[in-house]
């Protein structure tokens, strides 16, 4: 008989997009979910019959059947769950960001070395169907010198949003607003195709909410490589107008929606690549710039974290990375409350 990884969750409000993924995975079996809310445990129990409901963690941790936990909690909570994880002896998957802070974010990473457990983070985006082309003509040189880029989320969230909770839009529990909450996907694909982020320089603001963090950033992002960047992140654009990545070098130019391709323009292309191209990587609505509750992408994160555990290799994307855009989220903050360029180790 087939192996099957035995898989739980904590936090029913995105972890339940991650719940039903490891109960439709091929090599996983969902076994729990842990909530404090009865009305998202008896939810979970009606969808996926036969699973054990915890309100307590750490006595769902102590059943030997559980091989992998997903952390789907308020983002200040990843790292002390995902600590507590490990140290049981549980491999983890942290939804983004890592946690709030590089310095939390930095204790899954040592908990993963001190335990020697497998660690992934949910950055799904990676995983859009234009992605994979877009970051082969950088890393291939086809682009050639990276010159410019330019990062635009612009999404629309509603007071309900934020009121829903009480964590969200809050320093503490949230660690920003548009930015960490929203776009944090965006900083890690622009690093990711970009490079590492040398410095940057920061506006922001709340100009459509009642929220403590805020609701817009603007930034210039200069990178390692002498390439520079501007992003921008807000939940004011009504009805929510999505995601648009463009990338120019000396050889070509890229641009996207979401995770449709747009423009495909190269010094070298063949007649009717770029037709070709535009039809073939051009399938995601974008619908989740305006409606919260529409996840995308989550299968995939699940799959390979399972698969990471069952063929015994690293998950797609590690703490590490996921560090990453913690750290330049972070940068973004400090660089607009003081008013001044934050250069990134």
């Amino acid at each position: 008989m087939e192996r099957k990884i035995g898989y739980a969750v904590v936090g029913l409000g995105i972890g339940r997009s991650h719940a039903d993924a490891a109960a439709n995975s091929k090599h996983g079996k969902l076994v729990a979910v842990c909530d404090l809310l009865q009305d998202r445990l008896q939810a979970a129990v009606e969808k996926h019959p036969g699973i054990l409901t915890y309100e307590s963690f750490d006595e769902m941790l102590k059943n030997p059947d559980i091989e992998i936990v997903s952390i789907a909690l308020p983002s200040a909570m990843h790292a002390d769950f995902a600590v507590r994880a490990m140290e049981a002896g549980k491999h983890v998957l942290v939804e983004k960001p890592l946690d709030i802070t590089p310095e939390a974010a930095q204790k899954i990473e040592d908990a993963r070395i001190r335990t020697g457990k497998k660690v992934g983070v949910v950055h799904q985006n990676r995983n859009n169907v234009c992605m994979k082309p877009m970051k082969d003509a950088i890393d291939s040189g086809r682009i050639g010198k990276l010159i410019i880029g330019t990062f635009e989320v612009k999404w629309y969230r509603n007071q309900e949003y934020y009121d829903n909770g009480g964590w969200r839009g809050t320093w503490e529990m949230d660690g920003g607003g548009s930015l960490m909450n929203q776009a944090v996907h965006t900083v890690d694909l622009m690093q990711w195709l970009m490079g590492d982020v040398e410095s940057v320089t920061s506006v922001m603001g709340i100009y459509n909410h009642t929220i403590e963090t805020e609701d817009m950033t603007t930034s210039i992002i200069r990178f390692k490589n002498g390439a520079v960047a501007t992003f921008v992140s807000t939940t004011c654009a009504y009805p929510g107008v999505g995601t648009h990545l463009k990338v120019y070098g000396s050889k070509g130019s890229m641009e996207a929606n979401t995770g449709n391709l747009t423009l495909w323009k190269f010094m070298d292309a063949p007649e009717n690549e770029e037709a070709e191209m535009l039809q073939k990587y051009n399938q995601d609505s974008g619908a989740a710039a305006s409606d919260p509750t529409l996840v995308l992408g989550h299968p995939s994160m699940i799959e390979d974290m399972i698969d990471a555990v069952y063929y015994d290799r690293d998950p797609q994307i590690v703490p590490s990375e996921g560090i990453k855009a913690v750290k330049i989220v972070c940068a973004i903050y400090e660089s607009a409350r003081t008013g001044k360029t934050i250069k990134i180790d």
